[in-house]
């Protein structure tokens, strides 16, 4: 059966907390922090984008696997923030690592689940003998306007996912999706920040979709919650999955350790995929993962996994782990934060 063969993950050094952002704009620091559950976010650095996120989760996934580029016959990266408009990430992403002329590449968009749709496909890939083992990245440097909620939460980070056949650490044993027209969240073509339907977003948009994707997956493997050990959801903010995951019925216990918004933020494409990055730390030969992720527009995927004995053979340290790549943080405040998201508007882009 195919799975996940090896991941990695990154996360830009760089912090702010919410209170830095409410000082500047006069809001309640208690009541943002009580409202969504953030601690703190990742800020990338001004020579950091999607594209070299991308290319350190992907080096970090092919170091813990110890896996040569030749056995990657496909890469495809989903953001919503790629560096360009018209020119793939996933080229940059495969040149950076080495991989072979001969193989598939794309961008994926699907708001905050794009990687997971790229997973979903490169299994299909993988299952269909086309390719030996493929990567999936979700990345991100979300945006959010100044001043806005979105400012919150709004962060960075990266993780990769290689799927195949052989070593799998992981087993996909299914995976499906639900999908709707629910317009809660949008960026139109030249738009610097995004539109969001503020409430709206929760009720018909995360919760009836990655509700419905984890009960629909329940049923077609003829499990509950009780049958899983670890459960992660997407991450808009630390209160939705809390949410969703005690509406479904799982404890605290079962999703803790993939819940990691509050000292991060929402890192978008990749909230999801790196919060599996953090189950997989920590996980135990036998142990079945529930996943769903979340994008706006709106759809879920989710994913059943069962974990082999496969990854007790894996040197899991190879690579930074999660709770290596939290503890590095440098804290800066809203100026620098500005300036390094480039909201300061200087004599160089003025026109």
């Amino acid at each position: 059966m195919s799975g996940i063969v090896s991941y990695g993950s990154y996360i830009p050094k760089y912090r702010i907390k919410p209170d830095e952002i409410a000082r500047v704009w006069g809001e309640d620091p208690e009541s943002i922090r009580n409202g969504i559950y953030i601690l703190s976010k990742s800020v990338p650095s001004p020579d950091e984008d999607v594209a070299t996120i991308s290319v350190e989760a992907a080096r970090n996934a092919m170091m813990r696997g110890n896996i040569p580029p030749r056995d990657i016959g496909s890469i495809y990266v989903g953001s919503e923030s790629h560096p360009y408009a018209v020119k793939p990430t996933a080229t940059i992403v495969a040149s950076a690592i080495g991989a072979n002329f001969n193989m598939f590449a794309a961008d994926y968009e699907f708001a905050c689940k794009a990687g997971t749709a790229a997973m979903q496909n490169v299994k299909a890939m993988v299952d269909s003998g086309m390719i030996k083992s493929g990567m999936a990245i979700g990345a991100d440097t979300s945006q959010g306007a100044p001043g806005d909620a979105l400012e919150y939460s709004a962060s960075a980070g990266g993780t990769a996912m290689i799927i195949g056949k052989e070593k799998v650490i992981a087993e996909i044993n299914d995976t499906l999706s639900v999908t709707s027209d629910t317009p809660d969240f949008w960026r139109r073509e030249g738009q610097p920040y995004p539109t969001h339907g503020e409430r709206f977003t929760g009720e018909p948009a995360y919760f009836k979709h990655t509700i419905g994707a984890a009960k629909k997956l329940m049923e077609r493997v003829s499990t509950t919650p009780k049958d899983y050990k670890y459960a992660v959801f997407h991450q808009p903010n630390g209160k939705f999955p809390t949410r969703a995951a005690k509406q479904l019925g799982f404890s605290d216990d079962q999703f803790k350790d993939g819940l990691l918004t509050p000292q991060i933020g929402n890192t978008y494409s990749a909230a999801m995929m790196t919060g599996l990055s953090a189950i997989l730390d920590i996980a135990e030969a036998g142990d079945r993962i529930l996943a769903v992720s979340f994008g706006s527009g709106a759809g879920s995927d989710a994913f059943d996994l069962t974990v082999t004995d496969q990854i007790d053979t894996m040197d899991r340290k190879a690579a930074p782990t999660i709770r290596e790549l939290l503890s590095k943080v440098i804290w800066v405040d809203y100026a620098i934060y500005a300036k390094f998201k480039k909201k300061i508007v200087t004599g160089d882009n003025i026109e």
